[in-house]
């Protein structure tokens, strides 16, 4: 089955290209959704005549998606989670949990569009791919703390040792510091 894309459609292909799809996925969800109409002569010319107005959406739509990406890379968003002995989380950190801190912060936007390989099983800090639109990705910073967690703090167990670690050492520099150097017997 032939059709005209009324809108990019991933993995498929942009505005205003012919397509060969099969004519179950023609019938059933590009032609209802408005994504596509089919192929044939006064289509095309309807088409054509069409084309400002929805090249000019799809600028909207791009245009918007840009400025949620430099929105989403500015961020770093925080997930408190419950967690049990050793910093292990009573479960996963999912898509929805970001969407869902996302939206505590103001920033909504569908949470299937971020990308997580493997479910978040532990605390730390995470870059996850976002894809807002065709053309437009960013990453997007996730924190995952316990529920307890003060700002300031480290995030992670090994961050807290590292910083007990390096104020040990200010510590001991300080000490040295104070005490006065002692002068080589003449």
């Amino acid at each position: 089955m032939k059709l005209i894309l009324r809108a990019d459609v991933d993995n498929l292909g942009r505005l205003g290209e012919v397509v060969t799809v099969k004519p179950g996925f023609g019938r059933n969800y590009l032609v209802p959704q408005g994504l596509a109409m089919p192929a044939t002569e006064g289509n095309l010319r309807a088409f054509e005549l069409e084309r400002k107005k929805l090249q000019a959406r799809m600028d909207a739509v791009k245009a918007a998606a840009q400025d949620l990406s430099d929105k989403l890379t500015a961020e770093r968003v925080i997930v408190r989670v419950r967690v049990g002995e050793g910093g292990r989380l009573y479960g996963s950190v999912s898509t929805s949990n970001i969407a869902e801190a996302l939206a505590e912060r103001g920033v909504e936007f569908d949470r299937r569009k971020i990308v997580l390989g493997e479910p978040i099983r532990a605390l730390g800090e995470y870059s996850l791919e976002v894809k807002l639109h065709p053309d437009i990705e960013t990453v997007l910073v996730v924190a995952v703390v316990s529920h307890d967690w003060v700002p300031g703090q480290p995030i992670t167990p090994e961050e807290a040792e590292a910083a007990a670690a390096a104020k040990a050492e200010e510590e001991a520099a300080s000490d040295d510091a104070g005490q006065p150097e002692e002068q080589p017997a003449v």
